[in-house]
């Protein structure tokens, strides 16, 4: 994926503060030019692949404050920061090996086979291939490093995945032995 030298001086920036609130910088992106800048800065808890508002909320705030210093844009900018999504954009090897076994789009910068845009089931990532298995070709491995973009689609069976698991209650009982010994004592 394409990283412009200012999204890269964003993240830079970013990733300290996302880190110390305990997420994962995603990706920054920047759109829109000429008027306002809309400064897109995606994160995510790594344990739960989510960004509740709460964490949401203090990381943009204190990226806001960060970035009021650093000044990195020099334009009128927006920053928005937000949760990757259930169909999320796929960005770094560690995303492709993530989601194996899901539906993904990934569109290359320049055509492999006459193709450029492809459509199929993740297989995962070994080195710098990812392996997708689509429908009409079979099992096709595409170059990391020529990926221009890549999304998961929103299926069902992404959906049943990314639902909350509920929390299991603690059906064992207490160690009456050891309470007994600790009333005795």
């Amino acid at each position: 994926m394409k990283v412009t030298p200012m999204e890269r001086k964003i993240a830079d920036l970013a990733t300290p503060v996302a880190e110390s609130l305990g997420l994962r910088l995603v990706c920054v992106r920047i759109t829109g030019e000429g008027g306002a800048q809309n400064v897109q800065v995606i994160a995510e808890n790594p344990a739960t692949r989510r960004l509740p508002l709460d964490d949401c909320t203090r990381l943009s705030r204190e990226l806001s404050a960060l970035m009021d210093v650093e000044d990195p844009v020099k334009s009128a900018y927006r920053l928005e920061v937000s949760s990757p999504g259930i169909d999320r954009l796929l960005i770094s090897p560690h995303d492709f090996a993530d989601f194996s076994g899901f539906e993904a789009k990934i569109e290359l910068e320049f055509p492999q086979d006459g193709q450029k845009r492809f459509r199929g089931i993740l297989r995962g990532i070994e080195g710098e291939q990812i392996s997708l298995d689509m429908p009409d070709k079979g099992l096709v491995t595409l170059p990391f490093g020529n990926v221009a973009k890549a999304r998961l689609v929103l299926t069902d069976a992404l959906i049943a995945a990314s639902k909350p698991q509920p929390e299991v209650p603690d059906t064992t009982e207490p160690d009456t032995a050891t309470q007994t010994s600790n009333n005795d004592a």
